[in-house]
């Protein structure tokens, strides 16, 4: 399937398993790799690259990496890439990340893993191309998350849905 295939139509004709966000993700491909703290008396530094990991993590190399800030409560989502690697983590604040794995060939196709990422569990996340994805800023004022994508930006590559045409009830916090 290719990426200008995918539909809200399509979408909605799916069937979604949402997995546990205590677990390690389902989806084939998507990495999590926790991020060492290295904390003493005068503060605290986090490695958040290293060439080392490309090939001992299996991440991409970064072609292309900025910054980005969400505002407290925000949701951005749907979208997802037909050619690039998202890779990214969380610098200030709190995000949660949910993904959709829209791949029909894919043995995890349908899986939908709710990740919880932030200055408090420091991670790096990969997210292969087309895993649908978004995410919700959970911190006051604001999440800021450093993306290191594996091309350099292009706006084609760039597929967006409306952040509620599916799966819109995955977003914490649920009271209760």
């Amino acid at each position: 399937m290719r990426a200008k295939d995918v539909t809200v139509d399509w979408l909605r004709g799916t069937r979604f398993e949402v997995q546990s966000p205590y677990r390690p993700p389902t989806i084939e491909g998507v990495i999590v790799k926790d991020l060492q703290v290295h904390l003493d008396g005068r503060g605290d530094v986090i490695e958040l690259w290293s060439a080392p990991w490309v090939e001992r993590e299996s991440l991409a190399f970064p072609q292309h990496v900025y910054q980005s800030a969400t505002d407290y409560g925000v949701v951005k989502c749907w979208h997802f890439h037909e050619i690039h690697t998202d890779q990214f983590t969380v610098t200030r604040g709190k995000l949660q990340v949910t993904l959709v794995d829209i791949r029909p060939d894919s043995p995890t196709f349908g899986h939908v893993n709710p990740v919880f990422l932030g200055e408090q569990r420091p991670r790096l996340i990969k997210i292969p191309p087309m895993v649908m994805h978004g995410w919700k800023a959970l911190s006051q004022p604001e999440v800021i998350v450093v993306n290191l994508q594996s091309h350099v930006y292009d706006a084609a590559d760039e597929y967006k849905l409306p952040w509620d045409c599916v799966l819109a009830d995955v977003w914490e916090p649920r009271n209760g």
